[in-house]
């Protein structure tokens, strides 16, 4: 192990040069991070179906690729919701990226899809402010919200993405509550992660990130440390936020409100899809929240082709959820998606190397689909269609 910036405590560069997948940076992430911290990245809800399913249901869909095919020139870039991008990969919105890498976070992400060209995406729970994003990525960036109970707050950190350059807006949709995420209640997990009877053990045992902790700012959500109180942390104020009675109308006042390109985000159904377009989205983002919400909820490949036959081209589709190979990526354009999101294999590459880690997850997806594309025997997105997919027998 090698000592970084201020003590931080790393593999080796080598590790991270040669780490050939996702698998294995999530391997490098699980050394270095405390085991209750590594769970929140790694958990879902209840028995993990979901989470497993998400994954694991790409290999069900097989490519049935072209040959002699001249694929001396692979061409990645495309546009989404407007914004330019070399490839079709968005770095998708995670909350207090800080417990991953207590001294970068967010900003590593930041600057690691600016050097890669991908749209970045910051979460109104980042640990970084949207001002700070900003200065470390002045390329293609979106700002992801929920619908609060107080407008007005909610109104304020539009104002702010706005002057901050931020020209897309997410609205997450698939968290009405909290889901069962069983590891983390065994493993008492809090954010900011506290040392207690159960997590001094892990800690101890990660004296590198247990450095980082003792030796930074406090971890929090950045955008909204104003709001905190006497008698209400802001954690817990942040719950008290989150509106149950949310409907379409509510979606449709966020797109009115924000007046940019906008994007629904946490959709499994066709019928919802629909409604996405009625309310103004210019994009349906498939997800089931990486399989943190509700369990045995279907893999979103599985929802993909049901819900661009109902958008029907009125507006783009984007998909999360188990996507780790090059191949996914093509299966999931092919069946008719504007662009894949991923969280998991960025945060296995911040919480194993800080920014190196993020860049090097990026580095994998991206260079994998130009291979993968090749392999297909297509040398451009707009060439795959959805013949090159079976189901498997």
């Amino acid at each position: 192990m090698t000592a970084g910036a201020g003590g931080t405590t790393l593999p080796p560069m080598s590790r991270i040069e040669n780490a050939h997948n996702i698998a294995a940076l999530r391997r490098e992430a699980q050394r270095r991070l405390p085991r209750m911290v590594f769970d929140y990245i790694d958990g879902g809800a209840d028995d993990e179906f979901t989470l497993g399913a998400n994954n694991r249901r790409f290999a069900d869909y097989e490519l049935l690729f072209k040959s002699l095919v001249d694929i001396s020139e692979i061409d990645t870039a495309t546009t989404v919701m407007g914004d330019a991008c070399s490839a079709p990969i968005i770095v998708t919105p995670t909350a207090v990226q800080r417990l991953f890498h207590p001294r970068e976070g967010e900003a590593a992400v930041a600057r690691a899809a600016k050097k890669a060209g991908l749209i970045h995406c910051l979460s109104t729970l980042a640990s970084t402010t949207i001002e700070d994003i900003a200065r470390f990525n002045d390329g293609p960036k979106w700002f992801q919200v929920y619908v609060w109970k107080d407008r007005g707050l909610v109104e304020q950190a539009l104002e702010r993405a706005r002057k901050a350059g931020f020209t897309g807006l997410i609205l997450t949709v698939d968290v009405p509550v909290a889901g069962n995420r069983e590891r983390d209640l065994v493993n008492a997990f809090s954010v900011p992660p506290e040392i207690n009877a159960k997590t001094v053990s892990q800690v101890l045992a990660r004296p590198g990130y247990l450095w980082d902790i003792a030796t930074t700012s406090k971890i929090s959500t950045a955008n909204w440390v104003d709001l905190e109180t006497r008698d209400m942390g802001i954690a817990e104020f942040l719950d008290t936020q989150f509106d149950r009675s949310v409907t379409w109308k509510d979606a449709a006042w966020m797109k009115e409100a924000w007046g940019g390109p906008f994007a629904i985000k946490g959709i499994c159904r066709a019928d919802d899809a629909r409604r996405c377009v009625d309310a103004g989205a210019d994009a349906v983002w498939i997800s089931n929240h990486g399989g943190r919400q509700l369990d045995t909820a279907p893999a979103t490949i599985d929802t993909l082709a049901d819900i661009v036959a109902a958008v029907s081209g009125q507006a783009e589709v984007i998909l999360d959820g188990g996507i780790r190979r090059g191949t996914d990526i093509v299966k999931a354009l092919a069946l008719g998606a504007r662009a894949v999101a991923v969280g998991r294999p960025y945060l296995y590459g911040l919480g194993a190397a800080g920014e190196a880690g993020v860049t090097r997850a990026l580095d994998i997806l991206v260079s994998a689909l130009r291979r993968d594309m090749a392999l297909t025997g297509v040398t451009r997105l707009d060439a795959l269609t959805p013949d090159f997919v079976r189901k498997s027998r």
